[in-house]
C-alpha cells in the first residue's frame, strides 16, 4: 500500500455497533447489584471513561471495592449480552465498510468487547470479510485499549502506525491511537459527551461517514 494511504481501526461497542441502549440498560442492572440510582444517558456521556472502575469512582465518590467491582462487571456483561442480540450496526456503517474495501483500502476492528463474543457478533452482522484483522479482549475487563491497540497495529502485514487512524466513540480510543503511534478521529453516537470528546484534542465528527473522510484527510 502507498505510504500516503490511510488504514482504518474500527472500534466497535458504540461506534460501527450502535448499542448504547443496551450499554445503558446493562449498566443500570449492574448499578443495582450495589444500591446505586440509575443513570440517564445524557448523565453517562457527561461521566464515562475508561478504565471502567474510574467511571464508577466518578459516581460513588470513590473506587468500588473488589467485591463490588465484581459484582457490577457480572451484571453488566449478563445483561448486556442478551440485549446486544437486539442491537444493530450504526446508521451506514455497513455500506462504509464495503465501500472502503471496494476502494482497495484496508481497515481492522480492536475492541474491548470479549474475543470469544465479539467474532461471532461480528460474523452475525455479515462485516468480518471487510477487515483484515478483528481482535477482541483476551484479558480482564478493567484496563484501556492502549496496550491492545499496540498488538494489534503491530499485527497489520505491511501497515505503518503512522499512516493509521483509529476510528472510536471514546477517549480512550484517542489515547489507544496515540500510544500506538496512530491518529484518531472520535464520534459523537456512542459513549461520551462531544464535550468530552473535544478534550481529546482530535477532530470530532457526528457520523460514520464524516469520519471515514476525515481519516482520509489525516494521512493525505
Amino acid at each position: 500500500m502507498g505510504k500516503n494511504v490511510t488504514h482504518i481501526v474500527w472500534d466497535w461497542n458504540g461506534t460501527l455497533f450502535h448499542d448504547i441502549d443496551a450499554v445503558i440498560s446493562a449498566t443500570n442492572a449492574s448499578f443495582a447489584e450495589i444500591g446505586l440510582p440509575p443513570i440517564t444517558l445524557e448523565r453517562y456521556r457527561e461521566l464515562y471513561c475508561v478504565p471502567v472502575p474510574r467511571f464508577y469512582e466518578r459516581l460513588m465518590g470513590r473506587l468500588p471495592t473488589d467485591d463490588e467491582w465484581l459484582a457490577m462487571d457480572d451484571a453488566f456483561h449478563r445483561h448486556y449480552w442478551v440485549l446486544a442480540e437486539e442491537a444493530g450496526l450504526a446508521l451506514g456503517a455497513k455500506q462504509l465498510l464495503a465501500d472502503w474495501q471496494a476502494a482497495g483500502l484496508t481497515q481492522s476492528l480492536c475492541s474491548l468487547a470479549e474475543h470469544e463474543r465479539l467474532i461471532p457478533l461480528v460474523r452475525t452482522h455479515g462485516i468480518e470479510p471487510h477487515f483484515m484483522r478483528v481482535d477482541g479482549r483476551t484479558g480482564q475487563s478493567d484496563t484501556g485499549k492502549a496496550e491492545q491497540m499496540v498488538r494489534h497495529v503491530a499485527a497489520l502485514e505491511g501497515v505503518e502506525p503512522d499512516r493509521v487512524v483509529v476510528i472510536g466513540d471514546a477517549v480512550d480510543d484517542a489515547v489507544a491511537a496515540r500510544h500506538a503511534g496512530a491518529r484518531a478521529v472520535l464520534y459523537t453516537g456512542g459513549s461520551h459527551s462531544r464535550a468530552s470528546l473535544l478534550a481529546a484534542g482530535v477532530p470530532v465528527v457526528d457520523s460514520l461517514e464524516e469520519a471515514v473522510a476525515e481519516a482520509g484527510q489525516l494521512i493525505a
